[in-house]
């Protein structure tokens, strides 16, 4: 959970449509000149993760808004739309604990009344990685992080780092397009044992969940490859990809080292510590355990280390 001080627990209030969401934020800013506003875009079926962005944003702001909706736009025809996670009662019972002040819950058919022909496409950032692997899902993580924005004009918008590359891409669009917003990036949060939160952790079976502790062994040990002076960012893509493939459940979509936020390639011959002079490395994966795909990542170097 988030080190920071809890906000007094209150009842948020819950709109649905676009017209509701403009009203209210027009009434409060009329009231309140000024009035910071922090916003928490979010899928739902809600976990601390989630909670300690809502709980950030509530410390550091006047107002936060928090917003759910599963966007189709970010899955393909074989993902997981259908199946992903929902649990209205359930994320308004943590969204009142940490501290939201409203809920905006659209339907699809408010945030698409019609078929859309704008798409917004961030290039380079989105093209590996789970870009790579998802072909248009930043196509769809932009397009609707854009409408976002337009509709709650936050003073500060917070995401989470264990989707690191979509931080990189909503940052790169914000500065692109001049957007009025400040991008926070959030510490991953993580289970006792280490496994990074994520809605789709309930799909995991109890063997599939005990495997799945992998990848956070891989990031600890990769910190100490890492400190190898002799260690080439090839030879450490290689020990991760070696350490995680010893899990019989684990399929590897991919386990790459990366510059960040640029997310260009890294020469595979050149040591870890003169690419660290140049730039922050991102060690970042995504594997499949069954059904269920897993994403987490290391920024090097290490805060703290």
């Amino acid at each position: 959970m988030s080190t920071l001080t809890p906000v007094k627990t209150k009842q948020p209030l819950i709109v649905r449509t676009i017209s509701e969401l403009r009203s209210e934020l027009s009434i409060r800013r009329q009231e309140k000149p000024g009035l910071e506003t922090g916003f928490v875009p979010t899928m739902g079926y809600l976990h601390d993760g989630h909670g300690s962005l809502i709980q950030r944003s509530a410390a550091e702001n006047g107002l936060t808004v928090l917003s759910i909706f599963v966007n189709p736009l970010q899955f393909g025809p074989n993902e997981d739309l259908d199946r992903y996670p929902r649990d209205e009662e359930r994320d308004l019972k943590l969204a009142r604990q940490e501290g939201a002040d409203i809920v905006f819950i659209p339907s699809v058919q408010e945030m698409y009344p019609k078929r859309a022909l704008t798409r917004v496409l961030v290039s380079e950032v989105t093209e590996s990685l789970c870009g790579a692997s998802r072909p248009g899902h930043f196509d769809g993580v932009g397009t609707v992080v854009s409408k976002l924005f337009h509709l709650v004009e936050p003073t500060r918008a917070y995401f989470g780092l264990k989707d690191a590359q979509q931080v990189a891409v909503v940052q790169q669009m914000v500065d692109d397009l001049n957007f009025n917003v400040q991008i926070v990036p959030c510490p991953t949060l993580r289970e006792a044992d280490g496994l990074a939160l994520s809605s789709r952790n309930v799909y995991l079976s109890p063997e599939q969940r005990s495997e799945a502790l992998v990848l956070y062994r891989t990031l600890q040990q990769a910190a100490q490859w890492a400190a190898d002076s002799e260690m080439t960012a090839g030879g450490l893509e290689a020990k991760v990809r070696e350490a995680i493939s010893r899990s019989p459940l684990a399929s590897i979509d991919y386990a790459e080292l990366r510059r960040y936020p640029s997310l260009e390639a890294v020469d595979p011959q050149l040591r870890l510590e003169e690419a660290l002079k140049q730039s922050p490395l991102l060690l970042a994966f995504a594997v499949r355990f069954g059904g269920t795909r897993l994403i987490d990542n290391a920024i090097f170097p290490i805060k703290g280390a």
